[in-house]
């Protein structure tokens, strides 16, 4: 299916893995998905959004509320409960040495062929790729575009990203009328 992605597609695809791996989370879902349109507001289908609102930037705040950051921000946890890091690293340097904390790390044996920092799609982020297929196959075109990817998020409907949209105060379906008329781009 990826064979007929426009390059601003792929583009939007990789952006989502960028978007889940920065935000610590696990998994590629349809708010990573909403958040790589929104990378690029040129894009005329981006552009839609950002005109009505809701542009990367309040799309990742309003995603941060929702979710939170992943579990990566193990400093933030242990400030919570009264654990400050820097006085136990101080502490430790203090005992054992500058520097006693920082040491080589052994990288993790990885398994298999793929090396890579891999987190895989959730169901609905699936759904919507399949979803930008049909929809540039019911408007008769031969790429999925931006705008497809889109289209194939309002019409999973439920989701992040939906929520995103719709919190922002955008009536899903007069997004839709409104992408359905950027016909062949």
């Amino acid at each position: 299916m990826f064979e007929r992605f426009t390059v601003a597609a792929r583009q939007v695809v990789v952006q989502a893995q960028v978007e889940a791996r920065e935000l610590k989370h696990d998994w590629i879902g349809t708010e990573h998905l909403l958040l790589g349109v929104l990378a690029d507001p040129s894009d005329p289908a981006a552009a839609l959004l950002v005109a009505k609102g809701l542009d990367h930037a309040t799309a990742r705040a309003g995603l941060a509320r929702r979710l939170g950051p992943g579990p990566g921000s193990d400093a933030e946890a242990l400030a919570s409960i009264g654990v400050d890091l820097d006085a136990v690293r101080a502490a430790v340097e203090a005992e054992f040495g500058e520097g006693a904390l920082t040491g080589a790390r052994e990288e993790p044996r990885r398994r298999g062929w793929f090396k890579g920092d891999h987190r895989p799609f959730t169901p609905g982020a699936k759904k919507v790729l399949e979803l930008s297929l049909r929809e540039a196959l019911r408007l008769k075109e031969k790429e999925i575009g931006v705008r497809h990817l889109l289209l194939g998020l309002l019409r999973a409907g439920a989701g992040p990203a939906v929520t995103l949209i719709t919190e922002q105060g955008i009536d899903p379906d007069g997004l839709r009328r409104e992408l359905e008329a950027l016909s062949g781009r």
